[in-house]
């Protein structure tokens, strides 16, 4: 009697740790989220979400990332771009956001700037007027007296460079079959066919700069350039018509190339 209780206690025990082990699990996965949209499933949603898919933020995979980079500050870059769409849309505070994120990401020591309160702006003075006083006198206060690095990130470039249109209105070639065809039915088909394509292409440009903490001067500095193409696409036939249109936006284009700019900082100058 007692061997059967004693096996029925283990497997009451295995039974209660298989249990715990699974609820663990379960509240260990990543959250999931349903979507209400009423057109959840359909092809437009599977295009939409595929569109999406792509333009999703990724991770970037720094090859240094185990090794732990000097502890810096990233200060508001500057805004070069003559174009006012990008102007009204972007701040230097915007992309400075991103570089912390990615810098921090690539396991380098970020000393954020909400962190620096009123200071930040002497800070930045300091580092883009070159005042070697100032520098010095800031980072002795407070977490900025273990700052090796300044970092910043400009906008250097952000314009549309091509665009390119195709189309074809099947009114005329319609009404010719109505016509002189005696076509009536085709030539309505005909003339009821719209069909219109839109691409367009943007470059932007962004360059990083890495200052010494304590002098000032310039550690290091690259460039780099990312195409953003829009596009737009619309049918209709006899009244049915199908559109799509999507592309990588500006925020997602500037991030990106924050990540291409801090993959080359942490593989080349940690």
């Amino acid at each position: 009697m007692k061997q059967k209780i004693s096996q029925w206690s283990r497997v009451t025990v295995s039974a209660g740790c298989f249990v715990a082990c699974m609820m663990g699990a379960a509240s260990m996965a990543q959250p999931t989220f349903g979507n209400p949209s009423p057109t959840a499933g359909s092809s437009t949603s599977q295009k939409a979400n595929a569109a999406a898919d792509a333009a999703a933020y990724k991770e970037v995979d720094y090859v240094n990332k185990g090794k732990k980079g000097p502890a810096l500050v990233v200060i508001p870059g500057d805004v070069k771009s003559s174009n006012a769409g990008f102007m009204q849309k972007f701040g230097p505070n915007n992309i400075a956001d991103f570089g912390e994120l990615e810098l921090s990401n690539a396991n380098f020591n970020v000393l954020e700037r909400s962190n620096l309160g009123n200071l930040l702006q002497e800070v930045s003075l300091a580092y883009n007027m070159g005042d070697v006083a100032s520098a010095r006198k800031s980072m002795q206060i407070g977490r900025l007296k273990t700052t090796q690095w300044i970092v910043k990130f400009d906008i250097l470039k952000a314009e549309q460079i091509a665009e390119n249109k195709k189309g074809f209105d099947g009114r005329a070639i319609g009404g010719l079959l109505s016509v002189f065809g005696g076509l009536g039915a085709a030539g309505s088909i005909a003339g009821s066919v719209q069909t219109q394509d839109t691409t367009g292409v943007w470059l932007v440009g962004m360059r990083y700069k890495i200052m010494d903490a304590i002098t000032t001067e310039q550690v290091a500095q690259g460039y780099k350039e990312l195409k953003m193409e829009v596009g737009a696409t619309a049918t209709s036939v006899l009244g049915v018509s199908e559109g799509a249109k999507g592309g990588v936006g500006l925020d997602t284009m500037v991030q990106r190339l924050v990540q291409t700019a801090v993959w080359e900082i942490d593989s080349k100058y940690k």
